[in-house]
């Protein structure tokens, strides 16, 4: 990994690990509640007001802000970047993720600070029992960590989406064949 990835996490796949001496100075960990006004105003400088309006949006309402797999990349107590995981269900099916919002601060996109929080969130749901981890996203970029297009119809949100966009990562063997149905938070 890359641009001071937490590469202790990546590999004990643990949640609460901290890479203090990473390369560039950059500090990944999972987010805490102290930490939730800076996704928030990174999340708004991203994604602006109309994120709101979003089918994922809908699927996270009412569900914790935080969950032991959301994590955050900081340098010098800046947030650079914020990945949000939230536990969901799919039919009568669970516990898997959903993954995003995943944010980056414009400038410093394109450096590897989403990647290394992709990254480290995967291998953490794999080592903990979470089924399959689902998102609505671009295949080009998620696609490098194991996401697959969902099959059509496998999976129903609460609202519009592409089923093109719908994309998947089985985290435990045999999940995908066994959740199917309304992805709901929990």
């Amino acid at each position: 990994m890359a641009h001071g990835a937490n590469t202790t996490a990546a590999h004990s796949f643990g949640l609460d690990t901290v890479d203090e001496a990473a390369p560039s100075g950059v500090e990944n960990r999972p987010v805490t509640a102290g930490d939730l006004p800076a996704v928030s105003a990174l999340h708004a400088r991203v994604f602006g007001p109309g994120r709101f309006a979003r089918t994922a949006y809908r699927v996270r309402e009412g569900t914790p802000l935080i969950s032991p797999y959301c994590r955050g990349a900081f340098r010098r107590g800046e947030l650079l970047a914020a990945l949000r995981m939230t536990v969901v269900a799919i039919g009568e099916s669970s516990p898997h993720l959903m993954l995003g919002p995943l944010a980056v601060a414009p400038e410093v996109q394109g450096q590897g600070f989403g990647q290394a929080l992709v990254t480290e969130a995967v291998a953490a749901a794999r080592s903990s029992g979470i089924g399959v981890i689902i998102l609505v996203g671009d295949m080009p970029y998620y696609g490098r960590f194991g996401f697959t297009p969902a099959p059509r119809g496998q999976f129903q949100f609460p609202g519009p989406v592409n089923p093109a966009r719908i994309l998947a990562l089985e985290a435990t063997p045999g999940a995908m064949a066994a959740s199917s149905g309304l992805v709901r938070g929990l």
